[in-house]
């Protein structure tokens, strides 16, 4: 069942789009109408003027899915999917042409010859401008200008179509003809053709690692691979192509000679090294210009004019073959489309980067898959599963085994005859090391229980800790005086400028983990308790004490209630930045959870894997937020109604 899900995805993927829309549209008519009805019933600020409201959800839900298929081409390859094939064989043409088409005002607005031109003149200028006179004798100074004018002259040469070689406008001719005749061909159509049996049968879109499949699907892909492969030929024999001209190569002949004899010269030193070194990198500059025009890549400004004009009609031609793809790829499918590169087409734009949603569902499918020896899991552990946890080592989590060694008495040793009797101390040891056999427990187990329950026990050791140490520095001048400093200390250093510290002091295992959450953790739930409690109005203390309450009585009947909004709004905001600092940690240094999993997901480019995490960090972020929520009212029902 699964793997027809996996090979059907765009199938699937379709009716999902089909729902959004449907859903969209009905949770914005009964948004509108739900609007007009309560319009004269609510009061702008009221608070229950906000609750309810789940048709804006759906309607927020639905336009970012929408949102989502679009950008990541999962309504393009849902609705369209020979697209793809299609894009990658036409992406082909572009691959096979591009030797050409970079001679060209095509992808640049001159032509390579015009660019080489410019360039080489510049540097010659530039070059000669910074002759070291004092490291050459005024001979050999000569005899460098004259190697550059030389060079200049052979760009002029090669410039001028006066002094072209009629072969060399022939080869340029033959081009032009030979990619006329594979216009003609793509103008002729793709009635008739065929795709062979072999690309049939690739994976579909998406499905296998080669994402787009390679080979041609249908008749028009047929028809674009066909001039892709006679177009690589063409292009090779262009690469081959250079200007003759024999002025110029005449010049290239002296030239050549005129820098091996200043080569010569500069081997022999003239004991300084810097001299030496200056000379050498000089005579390595001139030489490097020259190589660069030495061989018949530049051509006259206008001999390229027909090439130019039969790579224009080429694609022309393609266009016209494209028909309806054409549009399907202007809008379905936003970005640069699709590049063919070495023997993989890949997507370009967004659809590079934001994973469609149906892939991201069966990459968390095959992560959430318990059974790892079949692939499951990630990097050897579950998402989320459960196991048999043996009850000692969770003592030996909660007993540190200090405890053990402040109880009087030593411990046992052996005996004369090599027997050894443990006594009380080492019996107290074994169970707070967890070396005894006390039954197992099911347990949650994966990568995703392992980031929670980090989490989770640094929010309670931070709110154990943390909610009666603000309390206190709201009622106590001491308590405020003497903690506040060192709160105050540490709580605006970023988390992460902590973690190389406290990773490198714990090391790489949970306790360190969950030490820095603590820290996070800790900071916000002082600050929080401390600012309820401050903010208790003097009324209600006053009145309390004209009642006869006792300082106990006023703190649990008046303080803490009043602070206990705040106090669990804190609790929201922590474990906000807990999540995101646990995250950042797990990144860092780890071999479990959601962290990590991003973190080897982002080594190796894997921008599926990375929305996965992305969204389970965000699904159990909300889950968080909902229980608390729920937490929030039944604990301060009040709250807003005062």
């Amino acid at each position: 069942m699964l793997d027809f899900l996996s090979q059907e995805r765009a199938l699937i993927a379709a009716f999902i789009i089909f729902a959004l829309f449907i859903s969209l549209g009905f949770s914005i008519y009964v948004g509108v109408k739900q609007s007009a009805l309560r319009a004269k019933d609510e009061v702008f600020g009221d608070p229950e003027r906000t609750k309810g409201g789940w048709y804006w959800a759906l309607c927020g839900i639905s336009a970012l899915l929408l949102i989502w298929f679009y950008f990541s081409w999962g309504i393009g390859r849902a609705y369209f999917p020979d697209a793809g094939n299609e894009m990658c064989q036409s992406a082909k043409i572009d691959e096979a042409i591009s030797p050409i088409t970079a001679a060209l005002p095509m992808k640049s607005r001159y032509y390579k010859s015009t660019t080489l031109v410019v360039r080489n003149v510049e540097q010659l200028a530039d070059i000669e401008a910074r002759l070291p006179v004092d490291a050459f004798s005024t001979a050999e100074q000569r005899r460098l200008l004259t190697v550059i004018d030389q060079t200049r002259t052979i760009i002029s040469a090669f410039s001028n179509p006066e002094n072209q070689n009629p072969e060399s406008f022939a080869s340029l001719e033959r081009i032009a003809v030979d990619l006329d005749r594979v216009t003609a061909q793509i103008n002729a159509g793709y009635q008739g053709m065929q795709p062979s049996a072999k690309a049939l049968s690739q994976p579909k879109w998406g499905v296998a690692e080669e994402e787009i499949p390679l080979l041609p699907m249908t008749a028009k892909g047929v028809l674009f691979d066909l001039a892709a492969g006679e177009i690589k030929e063409i292009s090779k024999a262009f690469l081959k192509l250079r200007n003759k001209s024999d002025e110029a190569d005449q010049l290239i002949i002296k030239t050549k000679a005129d820098i091996a004899g200043l080569k010569e010269a500069i081997r022999q030193s003239t004991g300084d090294d810097r001299i030496d070194k200056l000379r050498a990198a000089y005579v390595k500059s001139v030489e490097r210009i020259y190589k660069r025009v030495d061989d018949g890549t530049i051509f006259p400004a206008d001999a390229l004019n027909t090439v130019n004009a039969s790579v224009t009609q080429l694609y022309q031609a393609v266009e016209s073959a494209k028909g309806s793809l054409s549009f399907v790829e202007t809008v379905f499918f936003p970005g640069q489309g699709v590049v063919k590169s070495k023997t993989i087409c890949s997507e370009q734009g967004p659809g590079r980067w934001l994973p469609k949603p149906t892939d991201v569902v069966a990459t968390f499918g095959k992560l959430a898959n318990p059974d790892v020896e079949s692939g499951g899991g990630y990097k050897g552990t579950t998402l989320l599963w459960w196991k048999w946890l043996p009850v000692a080592d969770v003592v030996a989590f909660l007993i540190p085994d200090g405890l053990v060694d402040i109880l009087p008495g030593d411990y046992a040793r052996h005996q004369p005859d090599g027997s050894f009797v443990p006594n009380y101390k080492d019996k107290l040891l074994a169970v707070a090391q967890g070396d005894i056999w006390l039954g197992s427990i099911p347990m949650l187990d994966g990568h995703i229980w392992d980031s929670l329950f980090r989490v989770i026990v640094a929010m309670g050791f931070g709110i154990l800790l943390g909610v009666p140490l603000g309390i206190y520095m709201g009622v106590s001048r001491f308590f405020r005086s003497f903690f506040d400093p060192l709160i105050e200390l540490y709580r605006p250093v970023p988390p992460l400028a902590w973690a190389p510290l406290i990773l490198t002091i714990f090391g790489i295992r949970d306790d360190g983990k969950i030490f820095l959450l603590f820290m996070v953790a800790f900071a916000i739930m002082v600050i929080s308790a401390r600012t309820g409690a401050s903010g208790t109005q003097l009324s209600k203390i006053r009145a309390s004490h004209s009642l006869g309450a006792t300082d106990r009585q006023i703190l649990r009947y008046v303080i803490l209630p009043n602070a206990m909004p705040e106090i669990l709004t804190g609790i929201r905001i922590a474990i906000g930045v807990c999540w995101g600092t646990l995250v950042a940690a797990e990144m860092l240094a780890g071999t479990t959870g959601v962290g990590f999993i991003e973190n080897v997901a982002r080594t190796v480019s894997d921008y599926e894997l990375i929305w996965v995490t992305i969204l389970i960090m965000g699904v159990l972020g909300l889950i968080f937020d909902l229980v608390m929520r729920w937490v929030i009212s039944k604990t301060i029902p009040w709250r807003g109604k005062g």
